[in-house]
């Protein structure tokens, strides 16, 4: 007799085997998008490489990534260990959001961007980057990390859908600091789909990791982009709830997109 599967944690979708990537007979691909905030790299490095391994990810973007000892090297070592090469952003050049991705993700631009500082609180900026894989149509990737402030975070909420072009595919994904019902998320699921709102796959909540009760990480993807799966990798073969506790104060995002043929 084989054994019941455990039960799922809390605020969770018990998920189904989740959609692979790869390409699709018409020339789409379906891509595997991951969201974390690394925290500085600060907690324990093999737990946070296990995690991302786990979710096999064509593009990863992180948040929070070493900003003030030897950002580029650190970035490096991540990529690296995670089986991906830096696509664009980091310490220096983002004020922290990264952008790393497989091989086969072909880099046509990258559009990084450091906003203005305020007085008194952190730097910020974007991670952004054109990409395409294989015969897909160039979509816009952007990792962000946004302000503790409300209101310098809704005016970074608004800057959010310009980092794809007019008429590009987008998919914007990070930590917004700001719970679903905020002016900026509802702002910004006016214009594109809340990945984990439309089709949801694990776990819901990101925040803490012992004992997730709040949502304020996301992946949201223009219209021309099918979500076909979004959640917190909860039961995904690989993903061992002892790695999520140690990795880092986030639990990672994992998207599966559909972006369409050129």
């Amino acid at each position: 007799m084989s054994a019941e599967p455990p039960p799922a944690a809390p605020g969770t979708v018990p998920p189904p085997p989740l959609p692979t990537s790869g390409a699709d007979p018409d020339g789409a691909q379906r891509v595997r998008l991951l969201s974390y905030n690394v925290r500085s790299l600060r907690d324990d490095r093999e737990a946070l490489v296990r995690v991302v391994r786990a979710c096999a990810p064509d593009i990863v973007c992180v948040q929070e990534s070493p900003r003030y000892w030897k950002p580029e090297k650190q970035a490096a070592w991540l990529a690296r260990r995670t089986g991906t090469v830096v696509l664009s952003g980091g310490g220096r050049i983002a004020a922290g959001p990264l952008l790393l991705g497989r091989l086969r993700v072909d880099v046509i631009a990258t559009r990084d961007l450091l906003l203005p500082k305020t007085r008194g609180l952190h730097a910020r900026g974007f991670a952004t980057a054109l990409l395409r894989i294989g015969r897909s149509a160039p979509f816009a990737v952007t990792s962000c990390h946004l302000s503790l402030d409300p209101a310098e975070r809704l005016r970074q909420f608004a800057l959010l859908p310009e980092q794809a072009g007019p008429g590009e595919h987008g998919v914007i994904a990070g930590d917004l600091n700001e719970h679903p019902d905020g002016p900026g998320w509802r702002q910004l699921a006016a214009r594109h789909q809340d990945a984990h709102a439309v089709a949801p796959w694990g776990g819901t909540f990101t925040s803490v990791p012992a004992n997730p009760y709040q949502r304020i990480d996301g992946v949201f993807a223009t219209p021309g982009i099918e979500v076909l799966a979004c959640g917190v990798p909860h039961g995904l073969p690989g993903v061992r709830p002892a790695d999520l506790l140690a990795a880092t104060d986030h639990l990672p995002v994992l998207a599966v997109l559909r972006v369409p043929a050129a």
